[in-house]
């Protein structure tokens, strides 16, 4: 089955793992893509990284946007291996926040397709997650098309 963003808007979970608490930017970022068009699911602070997955395999979405503004970020890296583990490799994961500059290529390396500092613009942060739905959705169906 073939997903295109005219057939089927962009799913997105936004989210915030670990112990912060600060949702500020997680609300604003939400807003900026349901306004966009595409389907949100925003979850409250305090999310177990399994919990995460669980949740974006129930919904089937294309792109999980974490906040960090404590850290968090590093246990990112978790995330990415526990979907690796449940075999949902065509989820891009992006991250927004606090991020110290020398903690980016671990992040990229890990596998973040995207980093979001503040002062990043809608304009940009829309253009991008809906660039990563798409390049999800064609991950997706080259898997289906190998079954």
């Amino acid at each position: 089955m073939t997903y295109s963003p005219a057939n089927y808007p962009e799913r997105v979970l936004v989210t915030k793992i670990g112990f912060d608490g600060h949702d500020r930017g997680s609300r604003v970022v939400a807003a900026y893509l349901r306004d966009a068009g595409m389907e949100v699911i925003y979850t409250p602070p305090w999310q177990d990284i399994r919990a995460v997955v669980n949740l974006a395999i129930q919904e089937d979405v294309d792109v999980i946007g974490v906040s960090s503004l404590a850290t968090d970020h590093l246990i990112i890296p978790d995330l990415l291996a526990e979907l690796r583990a449940a075999d949902v490799t065509h989820v891009r994961v992006i991250v927004g926040g606090i991020i110290p500059q020398n903690e980016r290529p671990d992040l990229l390396q890990a596998g973040v397709s995207a980093i979001f500092n503040p002062g990043a613009t809608s304009e940009e942060i829309v253009a991008s997650v809906r660039a990563l739905a798409a390049e999800a959705r064609a991950v997706r169906d080259t898997e289906e098309e190998a079954m």
